[in-house]
């Protein structure tokens, strides 16, 4: 088993060592694989941004079997083929396409929801995560479908497919169409409500022929390493999906 979704200090938002990291997934019994956010054109000039010839040079040494070398590219209609070429040019064992920023706004902030209510702000999210996702056919697997959900302000920040379903079918049926996967992300999974839209969403993935799925914690720090990964595997299970990891960018069955 791997977690496929792990930041550490190259991400603008996490202080971890890998070291530190590398421990504790051995500790659990685990392996790793490191994805440091990438956002290009993010809001602030150059957070969300490394060097990715440092990153080799620094991690390159401690790859091996169980720890992989993996990438969280932040999509964007207005720099599709700048991500490809990172995705494409450097020897990355997986990349993870998510959506942090729509129409310019990182959602994580309160503006974004301004003079919004919930069906204007969770609609703007999946028509920009459809056409982010419609244009990159570069990444391995769909990151946190649910990530809006973290930071919406709204008393019920839940995502029901059935309200948007129309959005979510044509994300899903790109990711079947072209054989990618979708991000189990724990985060949240451990809120039985969280858990149970999320199995709606995978088993809708299911049936327009979707197949794989990756688990991921989102980890910025050890003690959420692995975390949830129980009931991650339940849901996949219910959904009727295979677990995989990448490894040089070849999709491998756990």
């Amino acid at each position: 088993m791997f977690d496929c979704h792990v930041h550490t200090e190259f991400s603008t938002d996490s202080s971890m060592k890998l070291k530190d990291a590398i421990k504790k997934a051995k500790d659990i019994g685990i392996g790793l694989i490191i994805t440091e956010h990438m956002d290009l054109k993010y809001p602030v000039e150059g957070n969300f941004q490394f060097d990715v010839k440092t990153y080799f040079k620094e991690y390159g040494f401690l790859r091996n079997d169980k720890v992989l070398l993996g990438i969280e590219l932040g999509l964007r209609t207005d720099c599709t083929d700048e991500n490809k070429f990172i995705a494409l040019e450097n020897p990355f064992d997986y990349v993870i396409g998510s959506i942090h920023v729509v129409n310019g706004i990182d959602i994580y902030q309160d503006y974004f929801y301004a003079e919004k209510d919930k069906n204007q702000a969770y609609e703007e999210y999946f028509k920009f995560m459809y056409e982010c996702v419609k244009e990159s056919d570069f990444f391995d697997s769909l990151g946190h479908i649910d990530y809006i959900a973290r930071y919406a302000p709204f008393e019920d920040t839940e995502i029901y497919y059935d309200i948007y379903s129309d959005y979510i079918d044509e994300v899903l049926k790109i990711l079947s169409n072209r054989e990618k996967a979708i991000e189990v992300n724990t985060r949240r999974i451990n809120d039985k409500k969280a858990a149970e839209n999320i199995l709606t969403i995978l088993k809708r993935f299911n049936e327009l022929g979707g197949k794989y799925v990756t688990i991921g914690s989102d980890a910025h720090n050890t003690s959420d390493i692995g975390n949830n990964f129980n009931i991650a595997l339940d849901l996949v299970e219910k959904s009727n999906l295979k677990v995989v990891y990448f490894k040089e960018r070849q999709m491998e069955y756990i």
